[in-house]
């Protein structure tokens, strides 16, 4: 899996052994470390890397700020070793922070205003900022990022062809970052908006071949925009080492339970567009600027509000939106033996909200920030 900082996470093919049909499926989650105190993001990464049981060091990583911290799922066939992946580098990189001083959390941005942590001095990142600038994020932007084996490049091109229409509800279900320097920003995901600054931040474009996606990353370079292909940003796109996919348009999950729940959906994604393009049904060639106007409100309103539905372009209820993808995908998470498990974390989605909805619970009850990093806190390590 590579990250923003264009590192390799996972460190073994995402392929499904044995040649079965079913499909393997990795994460890697990006978290903020914060003064347990303030609430503030500080430049961490060193001393809660120090911390980090030496077994596990390979599937923890730094990311672009000092303030940032990554893990990645080696990736899986069964849903239960991605949870208990997951689950054992959570509870870990929290025990690390702990005995650091700091807290890890599991949020789209940071809450709490504070200083902006500085770059982790790399070579590559030195560069990024000559050529962006100002472009840095805020106190650290934190996406969780969905790997998918596919069979061969031209297949996998196709797939990003058959997601692109679906992936702004993904994007609804996975905001957790309302707030910004302190204040609500009256947007559930305002990641999504820091994010955008970067100029290859974007839906992926309807590709013609995979020779089409290798011309335009090498434009893209070519213009600027990009100083390698690790910084093809686009939502969903092919990995630069792995056989695989990889969605990347969410918030960083709360909780292991919403990281799991987007991965089932993800792989149930890529599978039904395989099955489409095994059966010769062509993707949906949705409008670009319609799309761009389906992610903007997926990041202002996610569930707890309304979506745009790609088939004709009006506004209906975000959830009626998940349903519906979820009724489309419902053969392909039967056959991945996942259908039990996301009906029921689909319930809990329901009655707890969105990550956003739940931070913006909490800071109704008591009007702190810093009981709103407390409970993200918890959720984050499980």
């Amino acid at each position: 899996m590579r990250t923003m900082s264009g590192s390799v996470v996972q460190r073994e093919p995402n392929v499904a052994p044995g040649g079965t049909d079913l499909l393997t499926v990795g994460v890697e989650e990006e978290f903020l470390l914060v003064d347990p105190h303030t609430g503030t993001a500080v430049p961490a990464v060193d001393l809660v890397m120090e911390q980090v049981p030496a077994e596990l060091r390979g599937q923890v990583e730094r990311e672009f700020q000092t303030s940032q911290i990554e893990i990645g799922s080696p990736p899986g066939l069964e849903l239960s070793s991605i949870r208990h992946s997951l689950g054992v580098l959570r509870r870990a990189l929290s025990e690390a922070a702990e005995r650091a001083g700091v807290r890890v959390l599991a949020i789209g941005t940071g809450p709490v205003d504070g200083p902006v942590p500085p770059v982790v001095d790399k070579p590559r990142f030195d560069r990024m900022i000559e050529r962006f600038r100002l472009l840095v994020p805020g106190p650290g932007n934190n996406g969780m990022h969905v790997h998918v084996g596919v069979p061969d490049p031209e297949t996998g091109v196709q797939v990003l062809n058959h997601v692109r229409p679906w992936l702004p509800i993904l994007h609804a279900a996975t905001v957790n970052s309302p707030f910004s320097a302190g204040v609500d920003t009256g947007y559930a995901s305002w990641r999504s908006v820091e994010w955008e600054r970067w100029p290859s931040v974007a839906p992926t474009p309807y590709l013609e071949s995979h020779e089409h996606y290798e011309r335009l990353i090498r434009q893209l370079i070519a213009s600027g925009v990009m100083l390698d292909e690790g910084m093809l940003y686009w939502y969903a796109r092919l990995s630069a080492k792995y056989p695989t996919v990889e969605l990347r348009i969410g918030d960083v999950c709360p909780s292991v339970d919403d990281a799991v729940l987007v991965a089932a959906l993800v792989r149930a994604l890529v599978a039904s567009a395989m099955t489409d393009i095994a059966e010769g049904r062509p993707p949906v060639r949705t409008d670009h600027h319609l799309l761009v106007a389906a992610h903007w409100r997926a990041a202002h309103d996610g569930l707890e509000g309304d979506g745009v539905d790609l088939t004709d372009g009006e506004l209906r209820p975000a959830w009626e939106l998940l349903d519906r993808l979820v009724e489309r995908l419902r053969p392909e998470l039967e056959r991945h033996g996942d259908l039990a498990e996301v009906t029921d974390l689909l319930g809990g989605l329901r009655r707890h909200g969105t990550g956003a909805a739940r931070q913006r619970a909490v800071f109704s009850r008591t009007g702190n920030l810093v009981d709103v990093v407390r409970d993200v806190a918890r959720q984050t390590r499980g």
